[in-house]
């Protein structure tokens, strides 16, 4: 297919990208760019892309494409919860917008990126599966479901759309994020030494390796419409349903000589939720999930020590709502997030 990756400059684009690529797939990027200097390690080599940011999409952008695969989003909980307006602005009315113009270009496929945090605060007790209210609990996860719930309404014979309902992420990424609980856990056991839980630890968590995340993808853009149409799958695989404690335990026995420390200064987390992941491995068998959590923490380590990850990039660089800070205190962005420099057209980037 001829695929439109929109975030393809961001930490899941950045490997999704080159997994469509090696499907066999003719893949073209959108980004404004906001994080495609993230990198840690090599720079990775990036599909022809446009420079657009996700609100000013235009109908001809789309024209001559199969499917787009949409991964573009103001992330994460932190960044929503500064600036709700914002990430309504991005997540929701500009992602609906896409989808709208898609479907009207004649765009046949719609991959959609949502998330696990729309089950919000469903406690730990049973396991979540697609037909389970949603109950998001901030600004990001809410965007996430009006998002899906505009994309079953646009849904028609010729324009099938399908939900990613992606679990936390973890994994190194050459274009890093450190603010996600996995990858930032062992990054301050590797530069401090210790396993830092600033919750009570009791929250359940369902986590995905990215590497993961762009099999999933590409499993769902090639599995027969029928089975995805107007339809949520939750991305992820049940071994890597795991409380905050567990998952911290996970790195203090991976980063030799780490201590764990649950300080449980913020509290109880009202997010927590366990997630049943049996639809997607039932009806898409293209799929499986192949990094557990302790592999993943041994990856990250690897990948920090090799690459020279440095506190200062790991609290700035490698942090959405730091990095996104500093480039408007700069004048590199303006107050509505839109690279001050970025203009609109097609541009190769990466090498």
């Amino acid at each position: 297919m001829r695929v439109l990756l929109t975030g393809h400059l961001g930490y899941l684009g950045t490997v999704l990208a080159p997994a469509l690529a090696a499907a066999g797939h003719n893949v073209t990027g959108l980004d404004s760019g906001l994080f495609a200097d993230c990198v840690l390690g090599p720079a990775p080599v990036d599909p022809p892309g446009l420079a657009v940011d996700l609100r000013d999409v235009t109908a001809g952008q789309l024209a001559g494409f199969d499917a787009v695969v949409h991964f573009a989003a103001l992330s994460n909980d932190p960044v929503g919860s500064l600036a709700p307006k914002l990430t309504h602005a991005i997540n929701h009315q500009a992602s609906t917008r896409l989808a709208r113009l898609a479907r009207d270009s004649g765009v046949r496929r719609f991959l959609y990126a949502s998330t696990c945090s729309v089950y919000g605060a469903q406690g730990g007790d049973l396991l979540v599966d697609e037909d389970a209210p949603l109950k998001p609990v901030t600004p990001y996860a809410e965007s996430k479901v009006r998002v899906e719930d505009d994309l079953w309404e646009l849904a028609d014979p010729g324009f099938s759309p399908t939900a990613l309902r992606n679990a936390t992420a973890f994994g190194f990424s050459p274009r890093l994020r450190a603010d996600i609980v996995l990858n930032n856990l062992v990054g301050h056991a590797v530069l401090t030494g210790t396993v830092k839980v600033l919750s009570d630890g009791t929250p359940w968590r369902p986590l995905v390796h990215v590497a993961d995340i762009a099999a999933a993808a590409v499993a769902l853009l090639e599995a027969p419409t029928a089975v995805v149409h107007a339809r949520a799958f939750n991305v992820g695989t049940a071994a890597n349903n795991r409380t905050v404690a567990q998952i911290a335990a996970a790195v203090a026995d991976v980063v030799p000589d780490s201590e764990l420390m649950i300080t449980g200064e913020t509290g109880a987390d009202p997010r927590s939720y366990r997630v049943d992941f049996s639809r997607l491995h039932a009806e898409v068998p293209a799929f499986t999930a192949r990094w557990s959590i302790p592999a993943g923490a041994a990856e990250l380590a690897r990948a920090y020590r090799e690459y020279g990850l440095t506190w200062r990039a790991f609290e700035h660089r490698f942090t959405r709502l730091a990095h996104l800070t500093a480039r408007r205190t700069a004048g590199t962005l303006g107050a509505d997030l839109r690279p001050s420099s970025a203009n609109s057209g097609l541009v190769r980037s990466g090498g």
